[in-house]
């Protein structure tokens, strides 16, 4: 069989709680208000109300949504007058640029429509290796944002650009008559022409210098990196290159040194000719890259610490003295053994924030001669320096900073010692932010800048080194902005824009090509060698690192969530809508706790009569004394006993809607620029209402949802043993339930027939899909009091599924076999119970496109039909919200509008404002009240192909269509491939031959067109 497992979505369903059971059966989880559009309910059931009189409700419901929907969205059109050559009504734009926020990187083409960017999509030419994940996606939607700074300000008044650049230039006079210094804030710029033109600012300005600061530190890597490499910059692992990884606190997958490793790390994962790259992660948080994992190990940073000096000890053939508590020993012993076994297909990554731990992670690295370590092409992406910005703060509180000039950073909100920040600025003469928003630091500098979008701005990028990127304007600036580089150039008395500088400076990058090529393809590609490691004492950072001892109290390990990151995301309602993809929460940050600390400190978390998620508030106290009360508590399986995980990028105040004012700062936590804080946990009166959409949509309950197996069963065993089929009785033989059709088919072979297929092997829960799948289909954001009544609308949702490592057969096995008191005790003290340290699964649900579709033949009105290609249709217009087809569907993929999100103050997002519904994309309808919504297998995007090809009188390309559908096309793993399955050599044709697909709830008979593989762990 695939799996005899018991899978699980939260704690609660675990522990067989009633309510659970009882929600799982029920379609609605609060009473349906019928009285309100039937009238009074009493004398409905007086009159003898029959079935008979049912139409005549329907004809009502008809009536009050054909009035309803008269609220949608109406606008007449005005024609061109004079027609811009460069945009052809109803024709996408695509434009190339490479976008860099300090903290987010990606390789992008953005789709514009009359003039409006509406879509971030993937550069796919060759060697355009950064992918957008959740928050890039999401980025377009900042563009038009209407909290936006939209001009400049000086001391809290409109003023001009002119009046800026004075007052800089009086700054900049002062500092020099008075000896005071002028300092340059920025985050890491990754810009050779910033860079070069800051160095012209710093000779004109001698006593000017330039402090770079990451909200969200690598310094330490950094230091370690620079002390052995010579340069200051990140090793770009290559993941595709080995065949045994072993991640010490690193979540490779998230946002370590900048993420974008899923692509390579994937390569690996898929069983091929009976191999697969195996993945040890020991780590105190569960994180993606600890969801992936063949072997998770939950430990504190402090175990962390020395298992990566016992590591080093095997490793490097050393003896340095290590204090690893017994109980990880093994696991730990054996990871470092097949490391060295694996040699150069070996390789070890730390995320611990630890110069010594980070030598020892290039030590180890170069012993093993690891392929996918390499010092080609290093990551140019993080440059902040710790020590700088301590010693910023300090001379700015002894006076002797004279002009701060900011860009690119919001140290008021991001320093744990902020305090300190704002009494050094108040005694800064002249302060200038450059903001994108009026933001917690921009609000009380002298000068508040704005600064203009990066889809307004020309730029230049070497995310790593050998690459060259540019960033162009694909609109111009909505509000009156100008560039941080504009400035400098006219404060340094350089004539022309930024954009002259940029093409000027590049001709020292693009030998061998053109300005207009680079332009048009995003990037340019070219050899760099390798940097040779010099000598160090790295037994010696052993041997410091060793000494390093446990802290009394929790250990609070802070971390940054996939959908806000550091934070500068947060008036972003996409994001803030979108569920985190390990506890399924939206709209908060919270702190994750075990189990066993949970019932320690009496802390819970419940779910409720409506399906919601209630949980304990905690009170958060650090060594010295500082507090985060009212902390929203998330009893979180697999987090390590003795620590604590609590998410930064939340907690904001300022330049936000009042929506998005949600959470607690954790950065005031982030003392030192140190993620792993010393704290004692308290329980705190009240009760937090989450809104939290894994115990939302459960399928009711039936099993085989998931299929799995291990890669020694997939190798040895035929595939009816790991992908079971399921069987059903015809003529009283047993038969596989996919031979029997209630229905008669039609002929699917000819013409185009769409599926999409979904590796679970390579599906890392990052969620990229569910954002481009909200802004190509302009599905609403509903706020959190609707997430929480079960009323979310993403068309696509990625269930997370928990499982023991260990059959629950196994277990009951072992407990019959128990003989005695002591056997007794021992074996249920041996026996890991299944919440502390689960297995992970990730899986993405989105409509079935079934061939022969339940919620087809409830309709009363036609709405929802099959096409000739392979999708269920949905006609807005038709649709009278009686809900039978979502009652009617098992997967639980379609979605209901019970209330009209456009236009309406009740939900105050991008819809409720004409700014914000520029991203809206013309070619989707936005849909008003009460109509069911789902998937289309975006029917728009596959039309606009056929329709390409047909113009251009050609047949569609092999593979065309993998980019037609937004999430395929947003996926950078792979693990979703759209395509034409009647296209034999398309890919997912392929795909769908393969032993390891199968269907979701195949016994069920709806024949889909979405398909996934049976997952395979390498344990």
């Amino acid at each position: 069989m695939s799996s005899n497992k018991k899978y699980w979505k939260s704690v609660e369903e675990l522990e067989n709680s009633s309510i659970v059971e009882a929600l799982r059966n029920n379609e609605f989880v609060e009473e349906i208000p019928t009285e309100e559009f039937l009238g009074n309910a009493e004398a409905l059931a007086s009159s003898g109300t029959s079935r008979r009189d049912f139409l005549k409700y329907v004809g009502f419901s008809t009536a009050a949504v054909t009035l309803a929907a008269c609220e949608g969205p109406v606008h007449k059109s005005i024609p061109y007058v004079l027609q811009p050559e460069q945009i052809i009504p109803g024709v996408a734009d695509y434009y190339a640029t490479t976008v860099f926020d300090g903290f987010d990187f990606a390789n992008l083409l953005v789709k514009t429509r009359e003039g409006r960017p509406i879509k971030i999509e993937n550069n796919t030419i060759p060697g355009a290796k950064f992918s957008a994940n959740a928050r890039i996606h999401a980025s377009i939607l900042g563009l038009y944002d209407s909290m936006r700074l939209k001009e400049p300000k000086i001391d809290h008044k409109k003023s001009n650009w002119s009046a800026v650049e004075l007052r800089i230039k009086s700054g900049l006079a002062g500092a020099k008559a008075k000896g005071g210094q002028v300092v340059l804030l920025t985050n890491t710029l990754a810009s050779p022409s910033t860079e070069k033109l800051i160095g012209e600012f710093i000779a004109k300005n001698p006593n000017a210098k330039h402090v770079v600061y990451d909200a969200v530190s690598s310094s330490e890597a950094l230091d370690a990196f620079e002390t052995v490499f010579g340069e200051r910059a990140l090793v770009d692992y290559d993941f595709s290159k080995a065949s045994l990884i072993v991640s010490v606190g690193a979540d490779f997958l998230g946002d370590w040194q900048g993420g974008g490793y899923d692509t390579g790390y994937v390569k690996g994962r898929i069983p091929q000719n009976g191999k697969m790259s195996r993945h040890f992660q020991f780590e105190s948080n569960m994180t993606l890259s600890g969801a992936a994992a063949d072997k998770r190990v939950p430990m504190t940073i402090a175990n962390q610490k020395q298992a990566l000096v016992q590591i080093y000890n095997i490793i490097a053939g050393s003896s340095v003295p290590v204090s690893l508590d017994e109980k990880f020993k093994a696991e730990v012993v054996k990871a470092a053994q097949q490391l060295k076994a694996a040699g150069s297909k070996g390789v070890l990554v730390s995320g611990i924030e630890d110069k010594n731990a980070q030598l020892l992670v290039l030590a180890i690295n170069q012993i093993l001669a690891s392929e996918a370590f390499t010092t080609v092409g290093t990551r140019q992406i993080r440059k902040g320096s710790n020590a700088a910005v301590a010693q910023l703060i300090k001379d700015m509180n002894a006076g002797t900073v004279h002009t701060l000039i900011m860009s690119g950073v919001n140290p008021v909100y991001t320093l744990a010692d902020s305090a300190a920040f704002v009494s050094g600025l108040k005694k800064v003469d002249t302060s200038v932010a450059f903001s994108l928003k009026e933001d917690e630091t921009a609000s009380i500098s002298k000068v508040a800048a704005p600064a203009p979008h990066y889809l307004e701005s020309w730029g230049d990028l070497v995310l790593t080194k050998g690459t060259y990127s540019l960033t162009q304007p694909t609109i111009r600036p909505i509000f009156d902005t100008k560039q941080f580089q504009d400035v400098l150039l006219s404060l340094n008395g350089t004539p022309g824009t930024f954009y002259d500088y940029v093409k000027a400076n590049s001709a020292g990058f693009i030998a061998g090509s053109s300005w207009n090529k680079v332009l048009h393809d995003g990037l340019l590609v070219a050899e760099t060698g390798a940097l040779s490691g010099g000598s160090y004492d790295f037994a010696g950072a052993a041997s410091a690192l060793s000494k390093s001892k446990a802290d009394s109290g929790l250990e609070l390990v802070l971390y940054t969530k996939t959908g806000m990151g550091d934070g500068q995301h947060a008036n972003n309602p996409w994001l803030q809508e979108f569920p985190d993809p390990i506890t399924r929460v939206s709209w908060d940050n919270y702190v994750t706790v075990s189990n066993a600390d949970a019932k320690k400190y009496n802390l819970s978390n419940e779910i409720v009569a409506n399906g919601g998620l209630n949980g304990s508030y905690a009170t958060i106290t650090t060594a010295d004394g500082l507090k985060l009360e009212n902390v929203p508590v998330i009893v979180q399986p697999g987090q390590a006993v003795g620590t604590i995980g609590l998410a930064v990028g939340y907690g904001r105040k300022e330049g936000l809607k009042e929506e998005m004012q949600v959470g607690i700062n954790a950065y005031a936590l982030y003392k030192n620029f140190n993620n792993v804080q010393s704290v004692t946990i308290a329980q705190a009166s009240g009760e937090h209402e989450f809104a939290c959409v894994q115990g939302q949509k459960t399928l009711m309950g039936r099993g085989d949802i998931i299929k799995e197996t291990t890669l020694e069963i997939f190798n040895t065993k035929d595939a009816k043993h790991w992908n079971e089929q399921p069987m059903v009785s015809l003529d009283h033989q047993e038969v596989e339930a996919t031979t029997v059709d209630l229905w008669e088919s039609f002929d699917r072979s000819t013409g185009h027939h769409f599926n999409l297929s979904i590796d679970l092997n390579a599906c890392t829960g990052c969620g990229a899909c569910v954002i481009a799948c909200h802004a190509e289909n302009n599905v609403p954001v509903v706020g959190k009091a609707e997430v929480r009544r079960s009323r979310d609308m993403h068309w696509l949702r990625i269930d997370r599924y928990y499982s023991s490592e260990s059959t629950f057969e196994g277990d009951n096995e072992r407990k019959e076999g128990i003989a005695g008191l002591s056997s007794s005790l021992s074996t249920f003290n041996e026996m890991e119970k299944p919440g502390d340290n689960p297995q992970v699964a990730f899986q993405p649900v989105m409509c079935q496109h079934c061939n022969h579709a339940p919620c087809e033949t409830v309709c009363p009105v036609a709405a929802t039909s099959h096409g000739r290609q392979g999708q269920n249709h949905m006609a807005y217009n038709r649709c009278v919200g009686t809900r039978y087809c979502a009652n009617n569907c098992p997967y639980k993929v379609r979605r209901f509008n019970w209330f009209l999100y456009n236009k309406n103050s009740e939900f105050d997002y991008h819809m409720n404002d004409d700014l914000g519904r520029m991203v809206l994309n013309p070619d989707v309808n936005v849909r008003s009240r009460g109509v069911m919504e789902k998937c289309s297998f975006c029917i728009q995007s596959t039309q606009a192909v056929i329709l390409e090809a047909k113009r251009q009188g050609r047949v569609v390309g092999k593979d065309e269509f993998n980019n037609a559908c937004a999430c395929s096309a947003a996926c950078s793993s792979g693990a979703m491939v759209f395509g034409d399955v009647n296209d034999k050599e398309s890919e997912v044709a392929k795909l769908a031959e393969s032993e390891r697909m199968y269907h979701l709830l195949e016994h069920v008979g709806t024949k889909p067109n979405v398909f996934y593989h049976v997952k395979v762990r390498n344990t």
